[in-house]
C-alpha cells in the first residue's frame, strides 16, 4: 500500500486494504472452539492420525521404502519392478524371500518401513498357527523358530514382528488397523462431502423458492427416505460385485437427506428478510442471493452437524463390513477385523485392536463436533 504526502507534511494512506484472513466474528469462533480444549486437542490428534495413515505405504508395508542394486536406485514401494530385474522369473517381485534380499544386499542396500507387512500380507513364519498372538509375548528362541537361522536369522527383527499379533490368515493386525482407518476415514469424508454437496442445495432450492417447490420436494423426501437401505444393499450385493464406490455411491443416494431439514429450515426463515428483498428488487439474480447472501447463514447449522455425520458414515461402514456386505474380501476393514474377533474368541487381539481403533476414531469425531458446536452458539459468539 503506497501513502500520498500532503503539503502540511501529513501522509494519507491510498490503495486497497488488504482485508484480514478472519473476520472478527470467525475470529470468536476460533477462540470459543480454543476454549474447548477437549474438542482443540481431539482436532489436532485426529488429524494427525489421518495424515499418517495418507502415508501408510511408507508405514507398514512389505517392500522397501528405498533401495540401491547394482548403482541404480530403486523406489520399490513406488515402483513395481520385475523379478527378473533382480535375477528371478517372476512378475512380481517379493521382497521378503530369502533370495531376492540376497541378491539385492550383495550388490547393494535396503531401507525397509517400520513395519514390513502390508494389510494383506501373509506371514509364513509364525511361531504357531494363525492368528497367533503379538510377538513381544513370546520369548527370543520361539519367536524366531520359523526362521532358518532362528535367533541368528537377519530377517528375525523388530520390523517383521507383529505387534499386535495376526488375524486368521496370518496377516499382520497392526498393519490392518493402519490400513483400515485410512479407508474408513477417506469413505466417511468423501461420503459426507457429496452429501453436503447435495442436501445443501436441495434445502437451498427447498427454503428459497418455497411453495409447490417445497412441497413437491417434501414429498419426494418422505417417500424416497422410505425405502429399506438395508434391503436394497442385499439387493445390490446380490448383483454387483463390492466395491468402495458401488457402496459409496449407493450410500450417497440416502445420506443427503440429513441436510436438507437444516438447511430448508434456515432458508425459509431468512427469505423474506430485508437485506434479501433490497438485493431482489435491485435485480440480483437468485442464485446470486441464494449461495452469496442466504448459504453462508445456513452453513453455521450444517458445519455444526457435519462431524456428526462423518461419525455416522464411518460407523455405517463399518456395520456394513462387519455384516459382510461391505468392501470385497481381503481390503483392510475394521469391520472384518471385529468380525474376525468374533470369530476367534481365543484371540482376543483382533477384537481388542478394532474396537479400539474404532473408539478412539469416533470419540476424537465427537469431541470435535462438541467444540464445533460451542464455536458457533450464538450465545458465546456474540456476548
Amino acid at each position: 500500500m503506497t501513502n500520498l504526502e500532503l503539503s502540511n507534511g501529513a501522509e494519507v494512506p491510498t490503495g486497497r486494504v488488504k482485508r484480514p484472513w478472519l473476520s472478527p466474528l470467525n475470529k470468536r469462533r476460533w477462540a470459543n472452539f480454543k476454549a474447548n480444549r477437549r474438542g482443540y486437542w481431539s482436532l489436532w490428534i485426529f488429524l494427525a492420525l489421518f495424515v499418517l495413515s495418507l502415508f501408510a505405504e511408507f508405514i507398514a508395508n512389505d517392500k522397501p521404502v528405498i533401495a540401491s542394486y547394482k548403482g541404480e536406485i530403486l523406489f520399490p514401494v513406488l515402483v513395481a519392478y520385475p523379478e527378473e530385474k533382480f535375477g528371478g522369473f517372476y512378475a512380481v517381485t517379493d521382497y521378503r524371500d530369502p533370495v531376492i534380499q540376497d541378491e539385492i544386499n550383495a550388490n547393494g542396500w535396503m531401507v525397509w518401513p517400520p513395519i514390513r507387512y502390508s494389510y494383506r500380507t501373509v506371514n509364513n513364519s509364525v511361531p504357531e498357527a494363525a492368528p497367533a498372538r503379538p510377538s513381544w509375548q513370546y520369548d527370543a528362541k520361539t519367536r524366531c523358530n520359523q526362521y532358518p537361522q532362528g535367533e541368528a536369522d537377519p530377517n528375525c527383527v523388530a520390523g517383521n514382528w507383529n505387534w499386535l499379533g495376526t488375524d486368521d490368515q496370518a496377516r499382520d493386525v497392526l498393519a490392518r488397523a493402519i490400513y483400515g482407518f485410512r479407508v474408513s476415514v477417506l469413505f466417511g469424508l468423501i461420503l459426507t462431502l457429496g452429501s453436503a454437496i447435495i442436501g445443501v442445495s436441495a434445502g437451498a432450492v427447498q427454503g428459497y423458492f418455497g411453495g409447490w417447490t417445497d412441497l413437491i420436494f417434501q414429498r419426494f423426501i418422505e417417500i424416497w427416505s422410505a425405502i429399506p437401505v438395508l434391503y436394497l444393499l442385499l439387493i445390490v450385493a446380490a448383483i454387483l460385485p463390492p466395491g468402495f464406490f458401488i457402496l459409496l455411491g449407493l450410500m450417497l443416494l440416502f445420506s443427503w437427506v440429513a441436510f436438507v431439514g437444516v438447511v430448508r429450515a434456515e432458508f425459509l426463515r431468512a427469505r423474506n428478510f430485508e437485506y434479501v428483498n433490497a438485493a431482489r428488487a435491485l435485480g440480483v439474480p437468485n442464485r446470486t442471493i441464494m449461495f452469496r447472501h442466504l448459504l453462508p447463514n445456513a452453513m453455521v447449522a450444517t458445519l455444526t452437524f457435519l462431524p456428526f455425520i462423518l461419525n455416522g458414515s464411518i460407523s455405517t461402514l463399518t456395520s456394513l463390513d462387519f455384516l459382510g456386505f461391505g468392501l470385497p474380501p481381503g481390503s483392510a476393514s475394521l469391520g472384518e477385523l471385529l468380525k474376525q474377533g468374533q470369530r476367534n474368541l481365543n484371540a482376543p487381539w483382533l477384537g481388542m485392536t478394532g474396537f479400539a481403533t474404532l473408539s478412539i476414531m469416533l470419540s476424537l469425531l465427537i469431541f470435535v463436533g462438541e467444540a464445533t458446536r460451542d464455536a458457533f452458539d450464538p450465545r458465546k459468539t456474540f456476548r
